[in-house]
């Protein structure tokens, strides 16, 4: 059997991922992909969730920017994570992958409450986990909402899939022709240069947690295996040497 260096990790998608080649919206081919990725994934013995945001339907910030509130705007984003952990499980579940999404808002028809313990436990027994809503909460983004659910569960590491970058790099490729890749680099380093791993406050949780952060490409599926199976594609984030990582403590009666 192939071994890994993770029996547990949280895969984070970005709303744009789900769209393939459509300017908006969810592409059925792309979900498959995705799906199929997380199949392999299971296949390894690995357990995985998954954190997926919004921006392919709805984003708030830069609603808020137009003059929408920004707690409204924030909340209508959340909504639409939801839209897409309903679609990726579906895709999921097309191919026998058994998943359950838990939103962090109240929509007990589609979805079930976020609970920590029930988290784990779905992990535990094989399934995939869908984590929906953001944080619950408006003026965080769904970065924050990874970097928390993954310190909650005890992951061992956040897989970030970006849509269409390769990982992180060293200037705005948007702005400046010669941006180069950056193999390795400390939370910190990220923070005080403002590159664009995750926002800064989910950024400074992964560091003050020693939660590493694999930056990839993820329009090739393929990536998110080759990430699990320990490959050094796209940007390592993490504080320095990483000890194993050490559970949770449930709480005392």
């Amino acid at each position: 059997m192939t071994t890994t260096p993770f029996s547990r990790v949280l895969l984070k998608l970005s709303g744009e991922s789900l769209m393939g080649g459509a300017g908006y919206g969810m592409d059925p081919a792309r979900l498959a992909e995705i799906a199929h990725a997380v199949k392999q994934v299971r296949e390894l013995g690995v357990e995985i969730a998954i954190v997926v945001g919004g921006g392919n339907i709805f984003r708030g910030m830069a609603e808020s920017a137009k003059g929408m509130d920004r707690a409204s705007a924030d909340y209508a984003g959340m909504l639409a994570t939801v839209l897409n952990g309903i679609a990726v499980q579906d895709a999921c579940e097309r191919i026998g992958v058994f998943t359950r999404v838990l939103s962090a808002l109240d929509i007990q028809e589609v979805a079930e409450p976020y609970i920590r313990r029930r988290a784990i436990r779905h992990l535990e027994k094989g399934r995939v986990v869908i984590f929906a809503g953001g944080t619950g909460n408006p003026y965080f983004t769904t970065d924050t909402a990874a970097a928390l659910r993954a310190c909650e569960i005890g992951a061992q590491s956040i897989l970030m899939g970006k849509n269409g970058v390769e990982g992180v790099l060293d200037k705005d490729p948007r702005e400046y022709g010669d941006a180069a890749l950056i193999d390795e680099i400390t939370h910190l380093e990220a923070v005080e240069r403002g590159l664009k791993v995750m926002d800064t406050t989910a950024l400074t949780l992964c560091m003050e947690n020693d939660m590493p952060i694999r930056v990839f490409n993820v329009n090739d599926a393929e990536n998110i295996v080759r990430v699990v199976l320990g490959e050094p594609i796209g940007t390592l984030v993490a504080s320095g040497t990483r000890v194993a990582p050490v559970a949770p403590k449930e709480p005392r009666a």
